[in-house]
């Protein structure tokens, strides 16, 4: 009986439970706890515009929707080229929205040439937005429509590049002639229809209308279908649309009276030519230039 007296008396003191230490709250009456200062998150603002800072200055343009570099060469009487080198840009397929560009000569600049591909069918894009992805235009230029076939392109006799000194009435002091031989199907309309449409058979000669270079040789701009355009000097430039098959290069010098392209539909209701004139970049009727018939 003592040995399970003494047995029962340690199982007792095993069970015992342990007593802990009350949990002190130490914060002081009215105190404000301030949470710890959130990671510091990068900065979501959008970059402005490339050249901004020349926006409305004359002598430039400020890119809007729907731009592509060879509408803002035509509508401002230059070789896309020329403005592609004269703002800097590497590849002319990436302009933005509010992107200001020049578009006059800085001083002592000299013509672009043809060493690199024409920019594809790009318009321009929302500023901050994903890059553009597009194979390049090549400079050769194949003809579009059902049954017809490119054509290498013809070589002529060299003629004068166009002056880049001429005076102020040089630049008007051009010998024009009809490009097709056609009925007029299309007036001039500063809105409407920026050119003459001039009727005409598939296949049928496409005339220069004055000696100049090529600048431009393409499908690049929407509405034009297959497109040449010549620029005669600093004044004026000329452009020949909807064609079926183009037979010059850009950087070719042509003369006037050259067959440089024959007639078609691309891009068009019917076989056409719609020829225009721009000086300094805007449309005028080529009417008044062209001699009477």
């Amino acid at each position: 009986m003592l040995v399970l007296g003494l047995v029962l008396a340690l199982a007792g003191c095993g069970t015992k439970s342990v007593q802990r230490a009350p949990v002190e709250d130490r914060t002081m009456p009215g105190a404000v706890t301030v949470p710890p200062a959130p990671a510091e998150q990068p900065s979501t603002a959008a970059r402005p515009p490339a050249g901004i800072e020349n926006a409305g200055r004359p002598g430039y343009y400020t890119v809007k929707p729907g731009d592509t570099l060879i509408r803002i060469g035509l509508d401002n009487g230059q070789n896309w080229r020329d403005i592609a080198r004269w703002n800097g840009l590497e590849n002319p397929n990436l302009i933005e929205v509010g992107q200001t560009l020049r578009v006059i000569p800085p001083l002592g600049a000299t013509p672009a040439t043809a060493a690199t591909p024409a920019p594809a069918v790009v318009v321009a894009r929302p500023v901050a937005s994903a890059p553009v992805t597009a194979s390049p235009v090549p400079p050769a230029v194949a003809a579009s429509g059902a049954g017809s076939s490119a054509a290498p392109a013809v070589a002529s006799a060299p003629a004068p590049a166009p002056s880049s000194s001429a005076g102020a009435n040089g630049d008007d002091d051009i010998a024009w002639i009809w490009p097709a031989r056609g009925n007029i199907i299309g007036g001039f309309d500063e809105v409407k229809n920026k050119g003459l449409d001039i009727a005409g058979t598939l296949g049928e000669p496409v005339l220069a209308a004055a000696d100049g270079r090529v600048v431009y040789v393409g499908a690049g701009l929407r509405g034009y279908g297959n497109l040449i355009i010549v620029k005669h000097n600093n004044t004026y430039l000329t452009a020949y649309a909807h064609n079926q098959t183009l037979l010059v290069k850009e950087d070719q010098t042509v003369r006037r009276g050259q067959k440089i392209a024959e007639m078609g539909s691309s891009d068009a209701d019917r076989v056409k030519l719609h020829f225009e004139v721009r000086r300094q970049g805007k449309p005028v009727d080529p009417a008044r230039y062209l001699p009477a018939r």
